[in-house]
């Protein structure tokens, strides 16, 4: 990730969009959540991404806003390669609170849009200004505001209005506020006043998730970033996320992704079975 110039400043940061190989596919593909939002460029390569538990394809010259705390994961392949974009805390305002995917197909308005984040990667280097990358910032996102105007279907197609995109929409957010309880589908469902399997079909439908997948890739994220990027012992790990024991969490994690948590933390691993963590 390239750094900010001033441990003050708002936290912008880029960072590239690559394909990190199998071990590294939890990075990007199983669902997370931020407090911040995130802008995601794609300059090459094509791939599917999920967005508030709707899955829509994207490919080169894509420009996709993902808000804050809306839960998303995205394929990234050994072709892609794009930049994703942390938005600062206090431009939160200036931004749309939905998601949007936008595909610039006009070489003008791509070459537009090159030019800006090639100058906002500049100054964020460490010899950079962050008073420039702010400028720089504002520009893109009067550049986006532009592009919405006039491309306003992108923000979201029709099936992202539908009773049913609502309804997952709601269901994503209740479990970036929740993963970390010990809720389980049907208390999601409870909430949402709606049976455990009416949520799963339309989940199944919109994503090709169930609900119970949904929920269990959000854990499984956090779960492997607290291995990964921090030095939390297993047992702690297991408590933040809701486990009742850390011999629970160990079998559940080991079912998920075929090492135990202390092996994976040693040397990393992929995530490729949807059972984990919650029944």
């Amino acid at each position: 990730m390239i750094p900010k110039t001033n441990a003050d400043a708002p936290a912008i940061a880029l960072s590239s969009l690559v394909h990190r190989g199998p071990g590294g596919r939890w990075r990007t593909e199983a669902m997370r959540s931020h407090a911040t939002p995130r802008l995601i460029y794609i300059t090459k390569g094509q791939g599917r991404i999920t967005i508030a538990g709707l899955t829509n394809g994207y490919g080169p010259n894509n420009l996709i806003f993902v808000p804050a705390h809306t839960v998303f994961g995205i394929e990234v392949g050994p072709t892609v390669f794009g930049q994703i974009l942390t938005l600062p805390q206090n431009h939160l305002g200036d931004w749309p609170d939905t998601a949007f995917h936008l595909r610039l197909m006009d070489v003008h308005i791509q070459k537009e849009l090159i030019g800006l984040m090639e100058a906002l990667e500049k100054e964020l280097q460490s010899d950079g200004d962050i008073r420039a990358a702010r400028c720089h910032l504002g520009l893109l996102m009067i550049f986006v505001e532009r592009q919405l105007k006039s491309h306003p279907a992108s923000n979201g197609d029709t099936r992202r209005n539908s009773a049913a995109a609502r309804l997952v929409a709601r269901y994503t957010s209740l479990i970036a506020q929740n993963f970390k309880s010990d809720w389980a589908v049907a208390d999601y469902a409870t909430q949402l006043n709606v049976t455990p399997t009416h949520l799963t079909r339309i989940c199944k439908q919109s994503c090709d998730r169930t609900a119970l997948e949904l929920l269990n890739d959000r854990i499984y994220y956090e779960a492997c970033k607290l291995l990964q990027d921090t030095e939390t012992p297993i047992k702690d790990v297991a408590t933040s996320l809701g486990f009742q024991s850390p011999a629970y969490f160990t079998r559940s994690f080991q079912a998920r992704s075929g090492r135990t948590p202390s092996a994976f933390r040693k040397t990393g691993g992929d995530a490729h079975s949807p059972q984990m963590m919650r029944t």
